[in-house]
């Protein structure tokens, strides 16, 4: 199977090989989102040495420096004595590669933080090596990635040592769009209705390894039991082993991840201390900036940006999913999921789940609403005074003196607005006019599945983006 969509991100990795200068280029992008995929698919052909580190917490130093000599041994290179630290091994590597070629030569090292354990000195032997040699040579284009984000952040990108403004090109790989989802389900021969994709993302949020798993010979419901509640389901503990396999204290993580799942509309930082247990200060900062950069959660502002107005949310649908359905599911019900079809809580998770969808596609609304070229920025907001509170989970603040109100629903059917329906919208929309005092115009857009039936009131909506508009992807 070929490379599903990634087009921005071949076209960037092939200006890097193209180029005729040394590159040294890093890929970061979630766990089992396709690093690994599509650097080797790409460069396999001119793939003149590729070694992955080892994930795990309790792996020393002198395994993974074991495995990389064997590696330099599959390649053709001498390891005929073993490395006593990082130093020696990229020594064998630049014997490995030899003088300069005409071709470019690319090396490709994969799960880059698990090498940087404690006192392993990864790090300076790295340095050295690009500094002193790779640097020097027209011929190599160096890729390193990592699932760990921060690591790749704090180490590579914002490094104040010898690597300093050494990375030569930067690529952040996300999950597939609903458009790569539904091309990458052609390609394998799983057939849906852009619903049940939408649906499939909502649960695994659009992570090709996840969705690769999918039988074809069922539907979305059935393979969601395969995956997640059958026995000896594949993906049954894939929370933890996701976490753990992303962070070295990966504990006080989890444990921010649930405390933002039990609500759709974030929490602040106090909030968080209050509820999680876990104490403020430095090590809750990193921790929170962790899981942003490796794209669990969000940090958000109010619209009306008063003080302390941050809010973290999960934005990771299949977290999400997890937590609410597999971490305390007991039942020997092989056909869960499938016999909770009617279950009022899978409704109200499908509303959250659609929200989380829709802000991953904020690019493909704007193009719906014709505002692509104006510069834009989200937000939301909650109601400081209005009983019951109002609350808008998605504004888009445009440059053209234009606010987007956005009300996300998710429905099987095109959706019939009431009168209370219309009345509750003109209320939220006063409240914000009201509380905000904002001078801009406010459009209210709806987000939904198939839109307004022709039947109902529709006066309050002033434009509507469906899930069809949430597949384009141009």
């Amino acid at each position: 199977m070929g490379i599903i969509g990634r087009i921005r991100e071949q076209e960037e990795l092939n200006k890097y090989f193209n180029s005729g200068k040394p590159e040294f280029v890093a890929i970061v992008g979630r766990r089992r989102v396709g690093k690994t995929f599509l650097v080797r698919e790409m460069f396999y052909q001119d793939m003149a040495f590729y070694f992955s580190g080892l994930v795990g917490k309790n792996v020393s130093t002198n395994y993974q420096l074991s495995l990389f000599d064997n590696t330099i041994a599959e390649y053709g290179g001498n390891a005929d004595s073993s490395s006593k630290n990082w130093a020696d091994a990229f020594r064998k590597l630049k014997r490995l590669l030899g003088e300069p070629q005409e071709q470019r030569q690319v090396v490709f090292i994969d799960e880059l933080p698990w090498l940087d354990s404690y006192k392993s000195d990864f790090l300076p032997a790295l340095d050295f090596f690009w500094n002193t040699f790779a640097s020097r040579r027209s011929d190599i284009m160096l890729i390193v990635c990592g699932s760990s984000a921060a690591w790749i952040v704090k180490n590579l990108f914002e490094n104040k040592g010898g690597l300093h403004n050494r990375i030569t090109g930067r690529i952040w790989l996300a999950p597939f769009t609903l458009a790569e989802t539904e091309a990458f389900f052609d390609s394998i021969g799983v057939v849906m209705n852009r619903q049940q994709m939408a649906e499939s993302h909502m649960v695994f949020g659009g992570i090709p390894y996840y969705l690769n798993m999918f039988d074809k010979k069922f539907g979305l419901t059935q393979n969601i039991d395969k995956l997640l509640f059958a026995s000896n389901a594949p993906l049954r503990n894939e929370f933890n082993e996701v976490y753990s396999s992303l962070f070295r204290s990966s504990e006080r993580h989890m444990k921010i991840v649930r405390t933002l799942a039990q609500t759709k509309s974030g929490k602040t930082r106090d909030e968080i201390i209050e509820i999680s247990g876990i104490p403020g200060g430095g090590n809750l900062t990193k921790t929170l900036n962790e899981l942003e950069q490796c794209g669990f959660i969000e940090r958000y502002n109010d619209f009306t940006k008063q003080k302390n107005s941050a809010y973290y949310r999960l934005v990771d649908p299949f977290s999400l999913f997890w937590l609410k359905y597999v971490s305390e599911n007991h039942s020997k019900d092989e056909y869960y999921w499938t016999n909770l079809i009617d279950d009022g809580g899978r409704r109200a998770w499908s509303g959250h789940a659609f929200e989380m969808l829709c802000l991953r596609h904020l690019p493909q609304i704007k193009r719906k609403l014709g505002i692509s070229g104006i510069s834009t920025e989200a937000f939301s907001w909650k109601s400081k005074k209005m009983k019951p509170g109002a609350q808008i989970d998605l504004i888009i603040s445009r440059k053209d003196g234009v606010l987007n109100l956005c009300e996300m629903k998710y429905s099987l059917h095109p959706i019939t607005l009431s009168a209370n329906d219309e009345k509750n919208l003109q209320n939220k929309r006063i409240a914000f006019l009201v509380e905000t005092a904002t001078k801009k115009a406010t459009h209210i857009t709806l987000v939904s599945t198939y839109g307004l039936s022709e039947a109902g009131y529709r006066a309050s909506v002033q434009s509507e983006v469906t899930i069809d508009d949430l597949f384009f992807d141009g």
